[in-house]
C-alpha cells in the first residue's frame, strides 16, 4: 500500500510539473508572438504615418521636375531619383565583384594555403578581423575617408564616382560576410562530388557552389542596395549634393535620402521631405522585389531548372 501511494503522489508531482512547463512554455511562445507583433506594427506604423504625410504632395510635376535649390525648397525631386539610381548601380557594380571573390577566396582557399603557410594564416585571420570591424563603422567615417581618398588626394571631386568608391568601402563588409555565410552553407559532398567527376577546383565553385550558394549572396546585396538608398553622412561628403542631373561619373549630384535630409534641416519645405521620404520607400521596396525575383530566376536558370 505504501509503494502504491507513494506511486500515485509522484505521479500527481510529476503532472503539476508537466502543467508549469506547459504555462511556462505557452507564457514564452506568448511573448515571442507578442514581440514579434510589436515589432512588425512599429514596421508598418512608421511606414504608413510617413506615406500618409507624402503621398499628399506627390503628383506628377512633382516627380518629373528638378529641386530648385535654396532655402525654399521649391522644386521637385527628379534628378533625386535618377542620381540615386546611378550610385546604387554603379556603387553595386564596384562592390559586389570585389566582395565576392573576397568571399570564396577566404572559403574554399583560404584553408588550404594557411596550412601551407603560416604568413598566409596570418594575413586571413588579418582580413577576417577587418572585415568584422569594418561592419561596425560608422558611415561617416568611410564618408572621412572617400573625402580624403578619392575627393582631395585623387582629385575626383565630389562626383558619382566619389561616392560610389565611398559606398563601395561601405557596403563591401556586408557581402563579403553574407557572401562567405552563403558559401559555407553548401554542402562538402557538392563539391567532392562534382571534383570526382572530374571537374576543376574553378568550374566547381562557378557551376555548383555559387548557383547552390546564390540566395544568401543576393540577400547581402540587397542589404547593401538599401543602406545605399539610405545613407547620407557618407554621401554628403564625397556626392556634394547639387541638385542638377549628373551628366557623367565625374559630376556632382543628389541622392534621395541626402535632399530628405536637406528638405528637412536646410528648408521649410518639411511636407516635400515626407513626399520624398516615401517615394525613397516605395523605390526601396520595388527594389528588393525586383531583385529578389532576379535571385530566383537565376537560381533557376543556374540549377537546369527552366
Amino acid at each position: 500500500m505504501t509503494s502504491e501511494f507513494d506511486s500515485i503522489i509522484q505521479n500527481a508531482k510529476n503532472k503539476r510539473n508537466l502543467r508549469r512547463q506547459n504555462n511556462i512554455q505557452l507564457v514564452g511562445y506568448g511573448l515571442v508572438w507578442l514581440c514579434g507583433f510589436l515589432a512588425i506594427a512599429a514596421v508598418f506604423w512608421i511606414i504608413g504615418y510617413v506615406l500618409s504625410q507624402g503621398l499628399r504632395v506627390i503628383d506628377l510635376s512633382f516627380l518629373t521636375t528638378r529641386p530648385a535649390g535654396g532655402v525654399s525648397g521649391e522644386g521637385g525631386m527628379s534628378t533625386t531619383i535618377v542620381t540615386t539610381l546611378y550610385l546604387v548601380v554603379l556603387t553595386i557594380v564596384i562592390a559586389t565583384p570585389l566582395g565576392i571573390g573576397a568571399a570564396i577566396y577566404l572559403v574554399e582557399y583560404a584553408g588550404d594555403a594557411s596550412r601551407e603557410s603560416k604568413v598566409v594564416a596570418l594575413l586571413v585571420r588579418a582580413a577576417r578581423t577587418g572585415v568584422e570591424i569594418l561592419a561596425g563603422v560608422p558611415s561617416i567615417i568611410f564618408g572621412l575617408f572617400g573625402f580624403a581618398l578619392f575627393v582631395l588626394y585623387l582629385k575626383l571631386g565630389f562626383s558619382l564616382l566619389s561616392a560610389s568608391l565611398s559606398g563601395a568601402a561601405l557596403v563591401l563588409p556586408t557581402i563579403i560576410r553574407t557572401s562567405e555565410e552563403a558559401l559555407l552553407t553548401v554542402p562538402r559532398s557538392y563539391r567532392e562530388a562534382s571534383l570526382s567527376l572530374g571537374a576543376t577546383k574553378w568550374h566547381t565553385i562557378f557551376t555548383v557552389i555559387l548557383p547552390s550558394a546564390l540566395p544568401g549572396i543576393v540577400t547581402g546585396i540587397v542589404l547593401s542596395v538599401g543602406r545605399i538608398i539610405a545613407e547620407t553622412a557618407i554621401f554628403w561628403v564625397t556626392l556634394g549634393g547639387s541638385y542638377h542631373l549628373p551628366k557623367s561619373i565625374m559630376n556632382s549630384g543628389r541622392s534621395m535620402a541626402l535632399h530628405v535630409y536637406m528638405l528637412a534641416s536646410e528648408t521649410r519645405a518639411f511636407d516635400k521631405a515626407m513626399g520624398t521620404a516615401s517615394i525613397l520607400i516605395i523605390t526601396i521596396i520595388l527594389l528588393n522585389l525586383g531583385i529578389n525575383r532576379l535571385s530566383k530566376r537565376l537560381t533557376s536558370r543556374l540549377s537546369g531548372n527552366q
